[in-house]
């Protein structure tokens, strides 16, 4: 009996470690492509495939998009492919349109900034919270290519300060 509860209570403890936040794909060209101005954390309707398809860590959101249609949220362009044990009916078309869940005055607001401030949303990144797969979205504006080359040098003189003054502490040089 006392082996049994033992396995039982590791077996606890594993689920226990999985129920936790993890994050299954970022979309780092995002960043990179978009000047990010608000981030919004939506729930997102899947299949049960898809939900296995995600534990096992696979999903791509390169060139996904998301968009207000008919009053509702949609996510577009995210690949998650078929569960490798779910065949035929229990499929999913890898690349078909996904539901996203947020508040109505939420989806109001998003409508209205994406349409008159000429704003994009992105996904930057899909993760599990307590158990239920979520997707953080981005309200950003695209960036031209100076704007692009203006961010990589700002970020490198950044960097380079920051090199500059860890060696300066570390070797007590003063200058």
């Amino acid at each position: 009996m006392a082996r049994a509860k033992k396995v039982a209570a590791k077996r606890a403890a594993e689920r226990e470690g999985r129920r936790g936040d993890r994050t299954v794909a970022t979309n780092r060209r995002a960043r990179h492509d978009y000047d990010v101005i608000e981030t919004i954390e939506a729930g997102i309707v899947l299949q049960g495939s898809e939900v296995k398809s995600l534990r096992d860590g696979k999903a791509q959101l390169a060139d996904a998009y998301a968009r207000v249609d008919d009053g509702e949220l949609w996510l577009f362009g995210v690949h998650i492919p078929p569960w490798q044990f779910a065949t035929g009916f229990g499929g999913h078309d890898p690349s078909r349109k996904r539901k996203l869940l947020v508040h109505r005055d939420e989806i109001d607001e998003l409508m209205g900034r994406t349409q008159q401030q000429s704003l994009t949303l992105v996904p930057l990144s899909l993760y599990f919270k307590d158990g239920k797969a979520k997707v953080q979205l981005a309200l950003a504006r695209g960036r031209k290519l100076y704007d692009k080359r203006q961010a990589i040098l700002s970020r490198e003189a950044e960097r380079e300060s920051a090199r500059a003054l860890r060696n300066a502490q570390r070797w007590g040089v003063h200058g």
